[in-house]
């Protein structure tokens, strides 16, 4: 079976091609630019995404814009094109040349930016996206969804939380930098509970999706179904490092108030709030369940870091 990857080059595309091609699937990863991986495929017009696409069977749409720009104008801008336009353009292309399946890795965020405690997102919860880039997935989604109706090509999106694993970027890997410096951190007393997911969790999900009967048009969450406070996250890290975990207890609205004037009101919602999701149809749906438990996760990840 042949399998177009796009976005090979990024954090997940790197572990979800040589994944596939282990199983013995016939993975076509696409990139924008060279960038020296196996077997790529330099795709930047509509000629090169059609030649990449002939004889393929799926497409595991990874690409897309999630950084955010300085301007509100410019950001709105790149992800409108990046996770819209792009999106929908390489899945009407797909639907022509006659591909059978269009994976598409969304975000948690469509659902919202947090839960209460103890409450859970499910993947049929009314959307309530709250910024450009969750707006921009949610958009792509309902795009390709009219085009699965209209043509017949079968879709399955995927909305992931945090994902964490050899090659992680931005917070998490800060995090991992403060405990190998033995750098206290003020997060010794926060409760709330977070999902998370490991990449080997989410590509071995996407394994699924490819050929399983009941991923049909349909809306996936994933985790790693084990949710951890910001405190116990960081424990668990400084374990994995075999480091010690100095996390100082200081009261989390302080911390809050703190973050706030500092312009970090979001920065804080990630450390603090609540964003569990629920991955009961995940599992039902398509037997599927984590074959990675957050601990060995955060093992391998620590793995990887300390051998940079």
């Amino acid at each position: 079976m042949n399998i177009l990857v796009s976005g090979a080059n990024g954090f997940i595309g790197r572990s979800l091609c040589p994944y596939l091609s282990f199983l013995g699937y016939n993975v076509v990863p696409t990139v924008r630019r060279p960038c020296h991986i196996p077997n790529e495929r330099i795709v930047n017009d509509e000629f090169s995404w059609k030649n990449a696409l002939t004889s393929c069977d799926t497409v595991v749409h990874l690409a897309g814009c999630s950084h955010f720009i300085k301007t509100e104008k410019s950001q709105h801008l790149a992800f409108k094109t990046s996770n819209i336009k792009t999106t929908l353009d390489l899945a009407c292309h797909a639907a022509d040349i006659g591909v059978r399946r269009f994976i598409f890795l969304s975000t948690i965020k469509v659902n919202g930016q947090q839960t209460l405690r103890g409450c859970s997102f499910r993947p049929d919860n009314c959307p309530a996206p709250e910024d450009s880039y969750a707006n921009s997935k949610w958009n792509a989604e309902q795009g390709l969804f009219e085009i699965a109706q209209n043509t017949g090509m079968q879709v399955v999106c995927i909305r992931p939380p945090l994902v964490y694993g050899p090659g992680v970027k931005g917070n998490f890997l800060s995090l991992m930098h403060f405990i190998d410096r033995g750098l206290p951190l003020p997060f010794g007393s926060v409760q709330n509970k977070r999902s998370l997911v490991s990449i080997y969790n989410l590509i071995d999900l996407v394994r699924t999706c490819i050929d399983h009967p009941s991923a049909v048009n349909q809306t996936f969450l994933v985790s790693d179904d084990e949710d951890l406070s910001t405190t116990e996250l960081l424990q668990k890290l400084s374990l994995a490092l075999n480091r010690p975990a100095r996390l100082v207890p200081i009261p989390v609205q302080f911390l809050r108030l703190t973050a706030q004037l500092v312009g970090k009101k979001e920065v804080a919602q990630r450390l603090f709030g609540n964003l569990q999701v629920d991955i009961s149809k995940t599992k039902q749906l398509l037997g599927w369940s984590p074959s990675v438990t957050v601990d060995e996760g955060l093992r391998k990840t620590a793995e990887w870091y300390l051998n940079l």
